[in-house]
C-alpha cells in the first residue's frame, strides 16, 4: 500500500511540475532556472547520500542516476544562467 503512495506523490508532482512550467511565460524561463539550481544543489547533496548508503543495490542505482541528473541540471542552469547575465553586459568599442 505505501508503495502505491509513494508512486501517486510522484506522478502527482510531476503532473503539477509540468502544468507549472507549462504556463510561465517565455520571457522567465531562464530567470527560474537560475533560482532552481539551489533546489536542484539540495537535490543533488540528498542524491550523494542516497547513492553512498550501504542499502540496497537498487537505492545506490537511483541515487546514482539522480546525481548525474542534478549535475546536468545544476551546471547546465549555471550555463544559461551566465549566457543570460552576458547579454546585459556592455560591448566594449574596440
Amino acid at each position: 500500500m505505501e508503495t502505491i503512495y509513494l508512486l501517486f506523490i510522484v506522478l502527482l508532482a510531476a503532473f503539477l511540475g509540468f502544468e507549472l512550467i507549462r504556463k510561465v511565460p517565455a520571457t522567465l524561463h531562464t530567470p527560474l532556472m537560475s533560482g532552481s539550481n539551489a533546489i536542484s544543489g539540495i537535490t543533488l547533496v540528498g542524491a550523494l547520500v542516497s547513492s553512498g548508503s550501504d542499502n540496497s543495490t537498487l537505492t545506490t542505482i537511483l541515487g546514482t542516476a539522480a546525481v548525474t541528473l542534478a549535475s546536468i541540471n545544476v551546471v547546465g542552469g549555471y550555463l544559461v544562467t551566465d549566457r543570460m547575465l552576458g547579454m546585459f553586459k556592455k560591448k566594449d568599442s574596440n
